[in-house]
């Protein structure tokens, strides 16, 4: 270099300031802290959806392999303290007593819903939590099979709330209380 010829200079474009990257920075902390609570409340309606379609698959399946079976199918919660939201289970119950027993064949068994579901079942025959249909198809009680058991499985997920309503013939709708509450 020649005494009194300009320095050279280092690249401008080659980097970001220190001032470029925080700005950057807060732009993102920001956007992200006004779509967090958006996606959580999205994540919270899908696993409702989710929970509350499983179930309704259930009731279903329950339906079906009792008129093709034609004989007593039940769909009762897995656990024994009668929490629907531990998970459930299709099942032959030979022998009318609402538990899987040994040698009963299990149609299907479904795991706890996501953390924080609560699962209120409000049926005719609420001595023990169960939901059995008849070889015709049409849900029944314990005490005949010529009584019907109807009524409501209502979901819960924070703000989230669906249910599940069972005509007099145990077909069953799902409804929103909360968009639809003059039919639900």
């Amino acid at each position: 270099m020649k005494i009194g010829s300009p320095a050279r200079r280092a690249n401008p474009a080659s980097g970001f300031s220190l001032v470029e990257l925080l700005t950057v920075l807060a732009i993102v902390a920001v956007v992200l802290s006004a779509t967090v609570p958006s996606f959580s409340s999205f994540l919270q309606s899908q696993q409702m959806t989710t929970a509350t379609n499983d179930f309704l698959a259930a009731i279903r399946l329950a339906r079906s392999e009792a008129i093709q079976r034609g004989t007593r199918v039940d769909l009762v919660p897995r656990s024994t303290d009668g929490n629907w939201a531990g998970g459930w289970v299709v099942f032959v119950d030979s022998n009318n007593n609402q538990r899987p027993d040994p040698g009963e064949h299990v149609v299907l068994a479904h795991d706890a819903g996501p953390k924080g579901l609560r699962i209120e079942a409000r049926l005719t025959d609420s001595t023990v939590q169960y939901l059995a249909y008849s070889g015709a198809g049409r849900s029944r009680t314990n005490a005949s099979s010529q009584r019907t058991q109807f009524g409501t499985f209502t979901f819960r997920l924070n703000e989230q709330v669906r249910k599940i309503k069972l005509n007099f013939l145990g077909s069953p709708r799902i409804c929103n209380p909360i968009r639809e509450a003059s039919t639900c």
